[in-house]
């Protein structure tokens, strides 16, 4: 549909008319040295290009209209997961897809588009059902509605047609959520349990460290085998550590069996926990799983000190022992021998409460001799510190105290600091905590010094500060300013029932302390140090010339070697910022990779290793669940088939109505724009004064 109007009234319109037909009367009307027919046609010419021009002179519009038809449009979320063809056979599968296939042609006959929808990211891609791959390691059928719900919101969908067994191992079940849209569903699969051994779970620490012992414990089901019994083997490279033997007293029982480890060789470790099948079983494949244990050589080391007890010390001490990597020592000189303190062990951060004292000179003296390791350091400032040669140490933060006064401060993060990342609730929970006491006075931070934590007087928020950290390139430092830290970890628990907050933020301040700079010039780093066996693995690459700026364009040599020793070769370009290498496709199990490169014509070389686990989530269990998808279809509207009666479901769409939405689009635009008016008066004027030119009147 197309308009024209102006913003000027139509009365102007017979204006430009009768501008025309006089132009036209005063040129046309004397006599002319051609025939009164041709006389007729020029002038009609002229008064067309005059009435014209006199229009576009009032500025007209053209208002465009236009409809398109959207038809209604049936999506077909399929389960493609592995337990489909774990439990039904390949004359099935390709049955269920013919079926389908026949659905949506009867659709399409009936005016509805047809859209495939499956748990893989690039599901939507799929034509037709003939295109699916059942080889989804997991089932997350909430997901996939939602998903389906999401894609086609504002758009006209008739329905969803959701074929599965009803089994999901992730995420709720779907009836839990509220869908806007019909799910008729088909199941497919066996409902009656099968006669099946399976290792449920195994548990286990992610790591451990050398020389100690570790449990790994797993949890083994039984269905069908009461009275008899099995083994379960635990091995490493081929190698049996130990096997135990299991009896089966109940049916569907879940039992347990722990295996104690040492811990003997430095590096990732590769574990396989077998149970051994029995005649009869459904499926053997899960009475096997593979696990990953990294080995450290030994834990971060961590020097307490203290001028005298404080509940402070108790309250930081507890937290940091609640992350496993780390180990602390805690010396108060006044009150332990001094054999206790090993002087010549190598710290890798100490941490000085309330030093220099005022009063301690054994405590004094000793942080000289720490001080002069240069090792990265943490102090806490309380009532009792020396602020004069706290001072003198030039840290990168000046205390000018007010005599012996104080002051009651809560805490505020800065928040400008992104050194490390910090929970947004927890934060929020970190400003909800009790004051503590705070030297008052003036303080003066250095340039290379950076604040946490300000500090809070009721509710405003001063610029003094509450933790700062100081990085001199040499050496880390952080200081903490107050003391009574042991009430804030107190009051969360009160609040919360947890310290989880309190318990976080100060071992990723040791962390962020201790941390040792990366000088290296090239980098190679997976994103992370575990796969799945269905994901891309990535790398990223950070190049770096003599003053610590970024480069690119290096090409790099990658190689992969497996447990078996097998090695693979890789070549990539360091394209960009933010450019990772992926790769894909690789086997369960344990890799190191050396990653080398040339810069400034010298050869770079880095070495790492990750894993690659395979989930067996899909044969866990393979009993179809009817009932869900009962429901889910009951609540949404729909109806429910089994797979040997698509039929019906067949014959109940055949019988709907197609029905579309009109969508109308207005499109304005100045009349004087358009091309072809253009030409229309161009060829008016030529026209007119070709025949003119012609019959000799100009």
């Amino acid at each position: 549909m197309t308009n024209l109007f102006t913003e000027y009234s139509p009365y102007f319109l017979i204006l430009c008319v009768l501008v025309g037909l006089a132009y036209t009367i005063l040129l046309y009307t004397k006599d002319a040295p051609w025939s009164k027919w041709l006389n007729r046609i020029l002038a009609g010419l002229r008064f067309l290009l005059v009435c014209l021009i006199c229009f576009l002179l009032l500025n007209p519009f053209i208002r465009l209209i236009k409809n398109y038809f959207e038809k209604p449009i049936y999506v077909i979320a399929l389960d493609n997961s592995q337990s489909l063809p774990l439990t039904n056979d390949t004359t099935a599968i390709n049955a269920l897809k013919q079926n389908l296939a026949s659905i949506g042609d009867a659709l399409k006959t009936q005016e509805f588009d047809i859209a495939i929808q499956t748990l893989s990211e690039a599901g939507s891609e799929l034509n037709t059902p003939y295109e699916v791959k059942f080889d989804h390691p997991t089932t997350n059928l909430g997901n996939l509605l939602s998903t389906v719900q999401s894609n086609y919101e504002n758009k006209n969908l008739a329905g969803v047609i959701l074929v599965s067994d009803g089994i999901y191992n992730q995420g709720v079940s779907p009836t839990y959520t509220n869908y806007n849209m019909n799910i008729h569903t088909i199941g497919i699969g066996d409902t009656i349990p099968q006669s099946d051994l399976s290792l449920k779970a195994v548990y286990h620490n992610k790591i451990a460290y050398l020389g100690n012992k570790f449990p790994i414990v797993a949890e083994i089901n039984n269905a069908g085998f009461l009275g008899r019994q099995t083994t379960v083997v635990l091995s490493q490279n081929g190698t049996i550590i130990e096997t135990k033997t299991i009896n089966f007293t109940k049916d569907n029982d879940l039992q347990q069996i722990q295996f104690l480890i040492d811990a003997k060789d430095k590096g990732i470790n590769h574990y396989v926990v077998e149970l051994k099948s029995l005649g009869g079983e459904f499926t053997t494949r899960n009475n096997n799983k593979h696990i990953y244990i990294d080995i450290l050589d030994s834990k971060e080391k961590i020097l307490l000190l203290a001028s005298a007890p404080h509940p402070d010390v108790k309250a930081i001490r507890t937290a940091i022992e609640k992350n496993e990597n780390y180990q602390i020592d805690v010396f108060i000189p006044d009150l332990m021998p001094a054999e206790q303190l090993k002087k010549n062990e190598k710290y890798d951060l100490i941490i000085f409460h309330q030093m220099p004292s005022k009063k301690g000179v054994i405590a004094n003296n000793l942080l000289k001799e720490m001080i002069a390791k240069n090792t990265p350091s943490i102090f806490i400032i309380g009532s009792e510190t020396n602020l004069q040669n706290f001072n003198n140490l030039q840290l990168g933060l000046t205390i000018l105290a007010s005599g012996f006064q104080t002051d009651k401060v809560t805490p505020s993060f800065s928040n400008s600091f992104n050194r490390f990342n910090f929970d947004a609730e927890k934060k929020s929970v970190i400003g909800r905590y009790p004051p503590i006491t705070v030297p008052f006075g003036n303080y003066r931070l250095a340039a290379n010094t950076e604040a946490i934590l300000y500090q809070r007087v009721g509710s405003l928020v001063t610029e003094k500060p509450l933790i700062v950290v100081n990085d001199n390139n040499s050496k880390k430092t952080a200081i903490i300013i107050g003391e009574g830290l042991w009430q804030w970890r107190l009051q969360e628990y009160a609040k919360n029932e947890n310290q989880e907050a309190f318990d976080e933020f100060f071992p990723k301040l040791v962390q962020y302390v201790s941390a040792k700079e990366d000088k290296r010039k090239f980098r190679v780093n997976t994103t992370a140090t575990e796969y799945l066996s269905s994901e891309s693995v990535l790398f990223e690459t950070e190049a770096y010339n003599d003053i610590y700026e970024k480069i690119f364009g290096q090409k790099i040599d990658l190689q992969l070697t497996d447990e078996r020793g097998k090695r693979t070769a890789y070549t990539y370009t360091n394209a960009s910022e933010g450019f990772k290498y992926k790769i894909n496709g690789l086997a369960q199990g344990i890799y190191q990779f050396k990653a080398s490169t040339i810069i400034d014509g010298k050869q770079e070389n880095v070495t790492g290793e990750f894993t690659i686990k395979e989930l067996q989530m899909e044969a866990l269990n393979t009993t179809a669940d009817f009932n869900l998808l009962r429901q889910l279809s009951k609540q949404t509207g729909g109806i429910f088939v089994k797979s040997n009666n698509i039929q019906e479901l067949k014959d109940r769409l055949q019988t709907l109505k197609a029905q579309s939405i009109i969508h109308s689009s207005e499109e304005v635009s100045e009349l004087i724009h358009l091309k072809w008016l253009f030409f229309l008066l161009l060829g008016l004027v030529s026209v007119e004064w070709f025949v003119r030119k012609f019959r000799g009147s100009y």
